[in-house]
């Protein structure tokens, strides 16, 4: 049954479905006003997944996990399905990727266990956030983040290379995501148009760490081949060990090539051909690119990793000085994420959501602090109204181009040229 262990509570596995009621029996009926004074959602959801026989189906169908309502597909991979879900309590859209444990070897377990992990300890507004972990013998449910704006692949695949501004905007956006990952030591490996989303408004979301990795110091050599051939730096191509940031760097350029001009700079029928082109550097950035992303697209896809450009670098680069966050990128991310006085607002605001939903102390546990355990639906319920509050409170607004902005080492070069310059003319006179 999908969302087996809501039914049963297994000795040590953390609340069950049937411990989050108290056993009183109540409507059959989901969402039925007439349950009683003491009802609440939690008590009907539940008793209605114990009692209702449509519902019981659609849980063994899987038509429901746990206390997700699916619907239809939305994206598919090697090993994973991706569809269209709600929590049935707290009415928000989720993305229910599916993954079949019978096909599944011991290296795919540990690479699953692996992306588990790091997406657990993300939590930033430009990377797709992890809910809640449902398992059944069989599968396997990611409850993740919905962006219901599309890929980028897609889109410019529909609508071809990005405005100039937008082209800012959403690169800039990646590449604070990017930073976070790098400053938490974990590498994507898997940076591709496939795997930016955008929500429905705007915000960009880096998404599948399924080939992410966490390394004790960004200096730690690694030896495995990841990531999509289009997008692989040359050091992958040599079979060699590797630095991780370098490699997601070269990612990058690949990926503003794209966003930019709407071509692969690296184009070839055969893998063999690929890796010449790659280990050749045979591109060519078109002449109408302006002169300041070309530069930047250079920088990141030189062939010797200690010389591509380094992500703060990026940030501070001529090109997407004009690009303004609505908060600043090296102090605390945004509202609601890393301020201590917001955070406690933020979490008994969400605690008090909670209860209105049905869930007591009991089930959250009175300790400081969110609930950790990712295979709870207490805990899925919790990260979920948190962000929603942190949204509601303006964590996710998405940057802004504002007219040209002077660099001011540029304008400190100019004053110091025209003060060389007054002074030449005073000696001359």
């Amino acid at each position: 049954m999908a969302g087996g262990q809501y039914q049963v509570a297994p000795p040590g596995r953390g609340p069950s479905l049937c411990s989050l009621t108290d056993g009183s029996d109540v409507g059959p009926e989901e969402g039925d006003p007439d349950d009683g004074p003491h009802s609440n959602p939690l008590k009907r959801l539940t008793s209605c997944m114990r009692t209702d026989e449509k519902v019981m189906k659609e849980l063994i169908i899987g038509r429901r996990v746990g206390f997700y309502k699916v619907r239809g597909e939305i994206g598919c991979g090697s090993f994973s399905r991706v569809k269209l879900a709600f929590h049935a309590l707290t009415k928000d859209k989720v993305a229910l990727k599916i993954l079949d444990k019978t096909r599944m070897d011991v290296q795919a377990q540990r690479q699953l266990a692996r992306e588990i992990a790091n997406t657990e300890r993300l939590q930033h507004p430009n990377v797709v956030r992890l809910y809640e972990v449902v398992e059944t013998p069989c599968r396997l449910y990611l409850v993740l983040e919905y962006a219901g704006g599309g890929d980028l692949h897609t889109r410019i695949c529909d609508r071809g290379k990005m405005a100039a501004d937008c082209c800012k905007v959403a690169f800039a956006q990646i590449l604070f995501a990017i930073k976070y990952l790098h400053n938490n030591m974990i590498i994507h490996r898997d940076l591709k148009a496939e795997n930016v989303l955008f929500t429905a408004r705007g915000c960009v979301k880096v998404a599948d760490f399924g080939f992410s990795t966490r390394v004790p110091g960004v200096d730690r050599a690694l030896d495995t081949f990841c990531g999509s051939p289009p997008y692989a730096a040359p050091e992958l191509f040599r079979d060699e060990s590797y630095l991780g940031p370098p490699v997601d760097v070269w990612a990058l350029g690949v990926l503003l090539f794209f966003m930019a001009t709407g071509t692969m700079p690296f184009r070839a029928d055969t893998l063999g051909k690929l890796r010449r082109c790659v280990l050749d550097g045979a591109y060519a950035v078109p002449p109408w690119v302006p002169g300041p992303c070309q530069r930047l697209i250079k920088g990141m896809l030189r062939p010797l990793p200690e010389d591509r450009h380094a992500v703060d670098q990026m940030l501070g680069c001529d090109w997407l000085l004009p690009v303004e966050f609505p908060w600043p990128l090296l102090g605390p991310v945004p509202p609601g994420w890393t301020d201590r006085e917001e955070e406690e607002e933020v979490e008994e605001e969400v605690r008090a959501g909670l209860e209105e939903l049905g869930f007591t102390r009991e089930h959250v546990g009175t300790q400081q602090g969110p609930p950790q355990n990712s295979r709870s639906p207490v805990t899925g319920a919790y990260r979920i109204l948190l962000h929603r509050t942190q949204r509601r409170r303006g964590c996710e607004t998405v940057p802004v181009v504002r007219g040209m902005v002077q660099d001011p080492r540029r304008e400190g070069l100019k004053a110091y040229r025209g003060l060389r310059h007054s002074s030449k003319l005073c000696v001359v006179s």
